[in-house]
């Protein structure tokens, strides 16, 4: 038990980066990216080429660190983000989505095409552990998984709520919620979509970059998709806009995704299991519809932020006395 705990506590680790990630281009930038599971690819092919032992065949067998690796996921998702960007991001809304679908279609069937990059349909293996498999195999490896993922997501939560709260932050919430006017206050609009587009694209790369070194193996049939659906499904249940709510939903959802795979292995006859896929992703589309009904604004929905002239004034029972408080703080 304590083994699978560890391995369910990696996985989730890994789904909140991306959704945190994915929380900066929607959530506070109002980004429609459907592609989430192509730049999730990126980094996860980057990282065996620059990490992985020699391969015969195809590209990599450089052998460089750990660090190094994660490093080069980081910054190949940047450029394929900003190369995507500079066409697409004058779209809106809709025609947004459908464009990132159709690239994160393309960079999956450029991995399962490209032999001589990623070696096809076969995939890339013996992907490396950090520090060499050190401790060696078994709960003591996974421990040091799971210690590096946890911290990443904590380093990627803590850099994300600094920007997000900074003036940076302020100017993609107003474009967000009225790009029109953010550029007549002078801003650059298109040049702070890039931002937020990259940077998120960046974050999704590092998640690949650790669920290929965890995984030990990648192939293009892990980047389905169903890899969007489940990212988005984690943001929307949690809450789009609110950094704690992408982190909790990634590990709600993945513990409902999980439980229902298990369940569906435990319940159903033999010949139906293989239909327990089909029945995870229709719990998942429950749990989303239920979410939005009920709480359209996730489980930790956006912060409202007051403006600085607003006031509450509270008045005691008996009506004795009042004050007025300055609501310049955020409140939930």
């Amino acid at each position: 038990m304590l083994d699978y705990l560890v391995f369910f506590a990696i996985q989730a680790s890994i789904f909140a980066v991306v959704c945190l990630g994915l929380n900066l281009q929607w959530g506070y930038t109002g980004l429609f990216n459907i592609g989430v599971s192509g730049f999730f690819l990126v980094g996860a092919y980057t990282f065996p080429i620059l990490c992985g032992p020699p391969y015969a065949g195809h590209l990599g067998g450089f052998g460089l660190p750990f660090g190094v690796g994660l490093a080069g996921a980081l910054v190949a998702s940047a450029v394929v983000a900003f190369v995507v960007g500079i066409p697409t991001l004058r779209l809106r809304e809709d025609y947004l989505a459908i464009v990132t679908i159709g690239i994160g279609t393309v960079l999956q069937l450029v991995a399962l095409n490209a032999a001589w990059l990623t070696n096809g349909s076969q995939g890339m293996p013996s992907i490396p552990r950090p520090l060499g498999g050190w401790p060696g195999p078994g709960a003591g490896r996974n421990l040091l998984m799971l210690a590096i993922t946890a911290g990443t997501v904590l380093v990627v939560y803590a850099a994300l709520e600094a920007m997000v709260r900074s003036p940076w932050g302020r100017v993609l919430k107003a474009i967000r919620e009225d790009e029109t006017a953010a550029a007549s206050l002078g801003k650059n609009a298109f040049a702070f979509r890039m931002q937020a587009f990259v940077i998120g694209s960046a974050i999704m790369g590092l998640g690949g970059a650790l669920y290929a070194s965890f995984i030990g193996f990648v192939s293009p049939v892990d980047f389905l998709p169903i890899v969007t659906f489940q990212v988005w499904a984690m943001l929307i249940v949690g809450g789009s806009g609110n950094n704690k709510g992408a982190v909790l939903g990634a590990v709600l959802m993945w513990a409902v995704w999980s439980a229902s795979g298990s369940a569906a292995k435990a319940l159903l006859p033999t010949d139906l299991q293989v239909k327990g896929g089909a029945a995870q992703i229709i719990l998942i589309g429950f749990v989303l519809m239920l979410t939005l009904v009920l709480r359209p604004r996730g489980l930790i929905g956006e912060e409202a932020v007051v403006s600085r002239e607003a006031q509450v004034v509270a008045v005691d029972r008996e009506g004795q006395s009042s004050k007025s408080i300055d609501s310049n703080e955020s409140i939930a």
